[in-house]
């Protein structure tokens, strides 16, 4: 039963949004506790540093500096050797000099002895290996090669959830995306912004000076003109056009907006923006209020908004419901998974999931 449980909360692609909502906190005490799915345990009698949070992975130092990665149910000592880690929702990597590991699916596995700089997104994580002078890839437990290089230690250009592009040693940019490689075919030139998400990538085409998507496997024009800012999420991009609108693309559908706004963001599955003085979100192609103001201090995670309200206190909508949490200023607030947990100045906590909150 134990495995089954790991093996379902870290799944390795990172593709399909899992339901599990976890945190890790210092209490008043200075214990190091966590809230995940409605209950409130206690995880170590000691303080934490370095606390990283990812929907499936939360990973930290204990007080004897060991790396740990905790799963919400299970806290396990990665290495009591001195680390340095770096995590995404679904997935982790440390290295100990130039020995490189990552974990996935409950497990943790070796990269290579001789490794240099790593990159981690939910699904991918790309690194350098010295010995050979390669950047390589780790995807779904599979490691392969990108390229190699006879001059400098390649890197990733752009690396999103799980896509990333690299240049060749011709100077050929290539997208790696679901373990397979695309050549940018005529989107060759040397002064390209690009903008990764999850299976949807954009760029400034400075050829044809067109605003472009590699999508599903194929490259199209979205725009005819550049575009001044690119926002990309889950399988679409937010963007800017010339005349200052914000649009929507995602497989194929078009949509502004707005023709006015006077702030927008964009992450995971969400895009908000401010309207005539109040504030909207775009989820699952439906338009919603959030906010009858235009919001100034806010974050976004999967299907989350949250932000600071005109009292000072901390509201949420979560797909598409909104609620507030609290009217206390002063506060600090984060979202992981598909909830919002609110640190009070006395270091108390309060987490809204599942349209409920919860006080520890």
């Amino acid at each position: 039963m134990k495995l089954l449980t790991f093996g379902f909360l870290l799944f390795s692609t990172g593709l399909f949004a899992q339901k599990q909502t976890v945190f890790a906190y210092m209490d008043y005490n200075n214990f190091f506790r966590s809230f995940k799915d409605g209950y409130f345990n206690q995880v170590d009698h000691q303080a934490v540093t370095g606390l990283l949070h990812g929907d499936e992975v939360i990973a930290y130092y204990n007080n004897q500096r060991d790396f740990k990665i905790y799963d919400g149910t299970f806290s396990r000592v990665m290495t009591n050797q001195p680390a340095t880690f770096k995590i995404s929702d679904h997935m982790a990597a440390w290295n100990i000099g130039q020995l490189l590991f990552y974990y996935e699916n409950g497990k943790p596995h070796n990269m290579t002895s001789f490794g240099g700089d790593y990159w981690v997104s939910d699904s991918l994580i790309t690194f350098q290996d010295t010995r050979y002078n390669s950047l390589n890839v780790v995807y779904q437990g599979k490691i392969s090669t990108l390229v190699q290089s006879t001059t400098d230690l390649p890197a990733p250009v752009v690396q999103g959830d799980n896509l990333l592009v690299f240049k060749d040693n011709g100077d050929i940019y290539k997208v790696f995306y679901r373990g397979q490689i695309f050549d940018l075919g005529t989107y060759n030139g040397t002064d390209y912004e690009f903008f990764a998400g999850t299976d949807i990538l954009g760029f400034n085409d400075p050829q044809t000076r067109t605003f472009a998507v590699f999508q599903d496997g194929e490259f199209l024009d979205v725009e005819e003109f550049r575009v001044p800012k690119v926002k990309a999420g889950r399988g679409f991009l937010a963007y800017e056009d010339l005349q200052g609108n914000l649009k929507f693309y995602g497989k194929g559908k078009y949509e502004t907006l707005s023709s006015f706004a006077q702030f927008w963001d964009a992450k995971d599955d969400l895009i908000v923006w401010g309207d005539a003085n109040r504030t909207y979100q775009y989820f699952k192609g439906e338009k919603k209020d959030v906010a009858n103001f235009v919001v100034k201090e806010w974050q976004l995670k999967n299907d989350v908004v949250a932000f600071r309200t005109l009292m000072g206190g901390v509201g949420a909508s979560i797909g598409g419901t909104y609620k507030e949490i609290t009217t206390i200023n002063d506060t600090e607030f984060l979202i992981n998974g598909h909830g919002v947990m609110v640190t009070l100045p006395n270091r108390a906590v309060m987490v809204l999931y599942n349209g409920q909150i919860y006080r520890d």
